[in-house]
C-alpha cells in the first residue's frame, strides 16, 4: 500500500532547526518508518544531493501537493509528462516556487492508502486530493470505495459564471473573479509621462485656487464678525451671563491701614484691635462664648498644624515610630487658652505635644480649664524651660504674646521661652499675635489670624486667615459689610497687597 504513494509530491516540515523540505516521493518504508524524496527542495532551494531520506521521529507536518504525476496531452496531441510542482508552506520565510495553481481545504475526507504520519511517527491516512487541470484549481474528496480513485477520479463541474448575459461567457474560476484577468498585459508598455503633463491645465487649475483663496477670505470675515457677536467660552466657563465678580466684598468703618488678598484675589482689609475687640463682644453677646471661639481656634489652628507637619504623608498608623513632635508654648492669657487648644486636638491626632506654661502666675479662668481637658491627652507638661527639648523639634507654636498686657515680655520666663524658641532651630507658628511696634520676640515662620486680620507688621511671615465661625449679622453690627472670603476651607493664605 505504501507504494501508492510514490511519486507523489509532497512538502514535509522538519521544524525550525532542519527547515520546510519538497519534492517527489521516491520510496516509503512502512518497517523503518521512513520516506525518501528525489529533486529535493530545501527552503525553497535546490538540494546538491538527488535524493534525501526523512524519518517519521523528525517531521513535524506533511501535507500533498499533488497526489501522482499525471499524463496530460499537449496541442500537437503527443503525451507529455507532467513536471512536478512545488508549493512551499510559507514558513520560516521560503520562497514559493510554483507551475500550477492549487486549492486547499481543511474538509477530511477517508481513503484506504495508508502512509506516514507527520505527526508523532504513527500511521495515517491520506484525507485530501489536489487536482490541477488547465492551470485553474479545483478540489474533488477521494471515493472511499476503492484504493485506486487516485488515478481515475471522477468530477463534477463546477458552474460556469456567465457575464454580460451571453451564453459564450468566460469561465472564470475564483482568484480570477477576485483579482482580475488580463493585469499584465500593459506591464510592459512605458508610462507617458509628457504626454499625461500636457492635460494639466496650470491656469484653470491656479484660477480656482485663487477663487478659493477669495472665498476663505470671506468666510474668515464673516467669522470674525460673528465672534465679536457672540463671544466664546472654555470647557471650565460658565455659559450663562451672570454678574461681573466684585473682588472687594468686605469693608470696614475703620481700616487698619493694610490690605491683603486671597488666592481668589478677593480683598481682605485688616482693622485695628479696637474693632476687632468690638467684633468679639458683639458674639458673646449673640451667644459665640469664649469657649466656642477657643474650640473653634483649636480645631482650625490643629488642621493647619497637622498639614505643616506632613499631613496623611507623615501621620499614618504604620508610621508610629516616626510621631511628630509640637512644643507649645503659652503664656496665662486667652491667646494661651488658644494655643492649649491646639495641643489638645493634636494630642488627639497621635502628636507628641509638650506644653510650657509657667506656674507661678495667675491664670485666667479659660486657660485653667483648657489645660485641665489638655491633662486627659496623651500630652506632656513642663513649667521649666530646662524641662524642653535640646534638639530640634518638628514644630514650636507660639502663645506667649497678649493684646492687653504687653508688659509679659519683660519678664524672665518669658524671655527664657523666646530665646529656647529662637535657638532650636524648629519652624515656629503663631495664632494671634498682637499689633505691636516692636519686633517679634519669637520669629515665627506662619502667623495665623482670627476672622479679620490685624495690621501686623511686615515681615518674612506667612498670614493666614481662621474662620472662628461668625455669622454675618454679628459683623453687621459693628458697622462691617461682610461676605465670607473662605469658601470651602476654615483656614487661607493671604497676601500682601
Amino acid at each position: 500500500m505504501a507504494a501508492d504513494w510514490v511519486g507523489s509530491v509532497v512538502s514535509i516540515d522538519c521544524g525550525a532547526t532542519l527547515g520546510v523540505y519538497q519534492g517527489e516521493v521516491s520510496s516509503v518504508d512502512h518497517s523503518s518508518q521512513t520516506i525518501s524524496l528525489k529533486h529535493p527542495y530545501h527552503n525553497g532551494v535546490k538540494c546538491p544531493v538527488p535524493e534525501v531520506t526523512f524519518s517519521a521521529m523528525d517531521i513535524k507536518e506533511l501535507k500533498f501537493l499533488d497526489i501522482q504525476n499525471k499524463v496530460n496531452k499537449n496541442s500537437s496531441g503527443k503525451d507529455t509528462a507532467t513536471e512536478p510542482s512545488f508549493i512551499s508552506t510559507g514558513r520560516h520565510g521560503q520562497t514559493n516556487k510554483t507551475n500550477h495553481s492549487y486549492a486547499t481545504s481543511n474538509s477530511s475526507h477517508s481513503s484506504s492508502g495508508p502512509i506516514t504520519n507527520t505527526r508523532r511517527g504513527s500511521i495515517v491516512q491520506c484525507q485530501i486530493l489536489f487536482y490541477v487541470s488547465n492551470h485553474q484549481s479545483l478540489f474533488f474528496p477521494l471515493s472511499s470505495g476503492s484504493s485506486n480513485s487516485r488515478g481515475t477520479t471522477q468530477t463534477t463541474p463546477r458552474r460556469s459564471n456567465v457575464r454580460n448575459g451571453g451564453a459564450g461567457g468566460q469561465q472564470r474560476s475564483k482568484n480570477d473573479e477576485c483579482f482580475g484577468d488580463g493585469t499584465d498585459e500593459n506591464l510592459d508598455t512605458d508610462f507617458d509621462f509628457e504626454g499625461n503633463l500636457a492635460l494639466f491645465d496650470k491656469a484653470a487649475v491656479f484660477s480656482q485656487i485663487d477663487g478659493a483663496s477669495s472665498n476663505s477670505n470671506k468666510s474668515q470675515h464673516h467669522s470674525a464678525q460673528a465672534e465679536q457677536k457672540t463671544q466664546s467660552y472654555r470647557h471650565d466657563e460658565n455659559i450663562l451671563e451672570g454678574k461681573p465678580v466684585t473682588y472687594r466684598q468686605i469693608t470696614v468703618p475703620q481700616h487698619g491701614g493694610k490690605e491683603y488678598c486671597t488666592d481668589t484675589g478677593l480683598v481682605v482689609p485688616s482693622v485695628p484691635y479696637e474693632l476687632h475687640k468690638q467684633l468679639l463682644a458683639a458674639a458673646e453677646r449673640w451667644g459665640l462664648s469664649l469657649e466656642r471661639r477657643l474650640e473653634a481656634v483649636g480645631v482650625c489652628s490643629s488642621q493647619m498644624a497637622l498639614t505643616l507637619l506632613g499631613g496623611p504623608n507623615r501621620l499614618t498608623p504604620k508610621n508610629v515610630h516616626q510621631r511628630p513632635t509640637v512644643v507649645l508654648l503659652c503664656g496665662p492669657h486667652v491667646q494661651g487658652a488658644q494655643g492649649i487648644s491646639c495641643g489638645r486636638h493634636l494630642a488627639n491626632h497621635e502628636v507628641e505635644v509638650i506644653l510650657f506654661l509657667p506656674n507661678f502666675v495667675k491664670m485666667q479662668e479659660s486657660v485653667t480649664s483648657e489645660v485641665s481637658l489638655f491633662s486627659k491627652t496623651s500630652g506632656k507638661q513642663v513649667s521649666s524651660i530646662k524641662d524642653l527639648p535640646v534638639s530640634p523639634v518638628d514644630l514650636v507654636i507660639n502663645c506667649l504674646d497678649c493684646h492687653e498686657n504687653p508688659l509679659l515680655r519683660e519678664q524672665s520666663w518669658y524671655q527664657s521661652a523666646a530665646d529656647w524658641a529662637n535657638k532650636n532651630r524648629a519652624p515656629v507658628l503663631s495664632i494671634d499675635p498682637p499689633v505691636s511696634e516692636q519686633p517679634q520676640s519669637v520669629e515665627a515662620k506662619w502667623t495665623l489670624s482670627l476672622g479679620l486680620p490685624l495690621p501686623l507688621a511686615d515681615k518674612e511671615s506667612r498670614v493666614y486667615l481662621c474662620d472662628i465661625g461668625l455669622p454675618k449679622m454679628i459683623y453687621q453690627e459693628v458697622g462691617i459689610s461682610y461676605h465670607s472670603p473662605f469658601g470651602c476651607k476654615f483656614v487661607i493664605p493671604l497676601h500682601s497687597v
